[in-house]
């Protein structure tokens, strides 16, 4: 995005820049500023900031005790995280760690058999029966959904998405993940009523390869090495200087 000039107060450029830091700053917040009128919002409020700025330069504010004490606790805080984002910034992690990482604890990286499956849910046993006949006849399991189910999912032909074990009631469980691919199964009973089940597709257990976990497994170690400089830098430090507990 080209840091274009959006203002001037006394002179001083306010920049697209620093428009989008202030957003930034917003977090979610920011949304509600998302159109050209809220842009213009904040591009006043960078303006009144500009001025507040000036107007405490003219007011010689730097000279009083207690603006003085106040920016030198501002000041320490500031110097404490820079000292600290220096040490951490020392944490990095090659290729070759990463890969070892992985091999060691492959465990850690399955990704879960998943299922994805569409029911027709009814209040009783002899209703699923009825329906299940007319898909047996050449119905189609959405349709069905449609007409006849229950539950919410009917809008879109029964569908449930893909899940995971432990998701669904166990009776429901039992079945789905011992199904193949378009079977429909049913009518199966759970606390829910009677269901038709039609299982869509299925993706087993695995492992993830190295690639589609680099990133996290960087970040994993990343942050193992930032405790441990932190640590062993505070031991240190608290050797060097006096430390006193009451």
């Amino acid at each position: 995005m080209e840091n274009k000039v959006l203002a001037m107060v006394e002179g001083k450029e306010i920049k697209e820049q620093d428009l989008q830091l202030l957003m930034e700053g917003l977090g979610q917040r920011a949304l509600q500023f998302s159109t050209e009128q809220g842009r213009q919002q904040l591009i006043n409020e960078l303006i009144t900031q500009e001025l507040f700025l000036l107007e405490s330069k003219d007011s010689d504010f730097e000279n009083e005790d207690e603006f003085k004490a106040e920016f030198a606790k501002v000041k320490e805080n500031f110097m404490k995280q820079y000292a600290i984002a220096q040490l951490l910034r020392k944490a990095t992690v090659e290729k070759e760690e990463a890969e070892a990482f992985y091999e060691e604890h492959k465990g850690m990286y399955l990704v879960k058999e998943t299922v994805q499956a569409s029911h027709i849910l009814v209040d009783s046993e002899e209703k699923a029966s009825d329906i299940l006949k007319e898909i047996n006849d050449g119905k189609s399991f959405h349709d069905a959904a449609v007409e006849y189910s229950t539950c919410p999912s009917n809008m879109k032909g029964g569908d449930l998405g893909s899940f995971d074990k432990g998701k669904m009631v166990p009776e429901f469980e039992a079945e789905v993940f011992n199904m193949d691919l378009n079977e429909v199964r049913g009518p199966i009973k759970t606390q829910f009523g009677y269901h038709l089940i039609k299982l869509t597709d299925k993706k087993e257990a695995r492992e993830q390869k190295f690639e589609e976990v680099e990133n996290q497994i960087n970040g994993q170690l990343v942050a193992m090495k930032q405790n441990k400089l932190y640590l062993e830098e505070s031991e240190r430090l608290r050797g060097k200087y006096s430390v006193e507990i009451k």
